[in-house]
Order: structure tokens, then C-alpha cells, then sequence
């Protein structure tokens, strides 16, 4: 497990590979992602020690300079970020659904990592940009009044860096929209 990521967004996909290679050699970090999103970007996903991604992101930033869309570096990953990610989260009851929804990946994970870190949710899932446009959404579940704790926070981040399209939360949702989600 990281100890901490690190994420720039690019609107460029030259200068997002050019932005990768600088931040693989700037400092000790592994790329756990670097690919192409839509419409159009390019994200580049560090993980390693907090000081080493610190400057990694740093100067993937300067590098990116006009093209940077958005970024992060999260010092202490929540352990449920990744596997929703990566799909891998699986739930046997859901008492209420929240749906983050943002304009970046960088806004999208680092939000997320903010809910979960809130209130006691479990992150279901993050789909990052690929097939809708650019935007991203995250699916949170728990009890009602933890999930609304927790995406008012996720919102309330996203919205700070103009990156918030929307978010609601349902209480009880009906099992075969569920089963369309996961």
C-alpha cells in the first residue's frame, strides 16, 4: 500500500506524457496510472513516500504549466479509494447511496478520499472520465446521515476548486438501479 498519491491532469496528451516522465524523475515514486481520459486528457498517478510525490507533483505542475487541469497529492490514501477505483468493491446491503459527481480526476479521487475520511461510508466506486465526457462520479453507501455527511464534504472540496457538477443522496435505493451501478 502507498503511503501516499499524487495525481496531475493534463488537457494535453503530448504534454501529460511529457509530465509523467518528469515526475518519474524528479523523485523515488512509482506510476501507478498514466493514460489517456476523455475528452482528450491525459492523467498521470504517482504513489510512493509523502516528501518524494510532494515533489514529484510539484514539478509535474510546473511542467504541465498551461495545460494543467487539475491535481492532488493525498499524504495518507484512505484504504478504500484504490479497489473502488479499480472496481474491486463489492456490498451486501445499502442502506443509502450518495453519487459525487465532478468535472476532474483529480477532484473526483481527492474527494472521495475527503467522504470516506468524514463519516463512516464505504466507497463503492469511482468511474474516471472514460465514456462520459470527462467527468467522473463516485458512488458512496452507508447509513443516511453518514453518506449525507460524507458527500457534503466530497461536494463541498469539489466546489472549492469549481470542479462540482452534482450530488444527491437516496436513501433506501431500489435494488435493480443498484444493480445497474456495480
Amino acid at each position: 500500500m502507498m503511503h501516499s498519491i499524487g495525481l496531475i491532469e493534463t488537457s494535453s496528451i503530448a504534454k501529460g506524457i511529457e509530465v509523467g516522465d518528469a515526475m518519474a524523475k524528479t523523485a523515488n515514486v512509482t506510476i501507478l496510472a498514466a493514460k489517456t481520459i476523455c475528452p482528450g486528457k491525459y492523467i498521470v498517478m504517482i504513489g510512493g513516500e509523502v516528501a518524494a510525490v510532494d515533489a514529484a507533483v510539484a514539478r509535474g505542475e510546473a511542467v504541465g504549466g498551461a495545460t494543467l487541469v487539475d491535481k492532488f497529492v493525498i499524504a495518507n490514501i484512505h484504504s478504500s479509494i484504490l479497489p473502488a477505483i479499480s472496481g474491486v468493491t463489492s456490498v451486501d446491503h445499502m442502506s443509502a447511496l450518495g453519487i459525487l459527481e465532478t468535472y476532474s480526476v483529480a477532484a473526483m479521487v481527492d474527494s472521495a478520499d475527503a467522504a470516506v475520511k468524514a463519516a463512516d461510508v464505504s466507497c463503492l466506486r469511482l468511474h474516471l472520465a472514460f465514456g462520459i465526457g470527462g467527468k467522473c462520479y463516485g458512488l458512496f453507501t452507508g447509513d443516511v446521515a453518514a453518506v449525507e455527511a460524507a458527500v457534503k464534504v466530497g461536494a463541498e472540496l469539489a466546489g472549492s476548486k469549481g470542479m462540482l457538477v452534482q450530488y444527491v443522496v437516496i436513501p433506501r435505493p431500489h435494488a435493480e438501479m443498484v444493480n445497474h451501478l456495480l
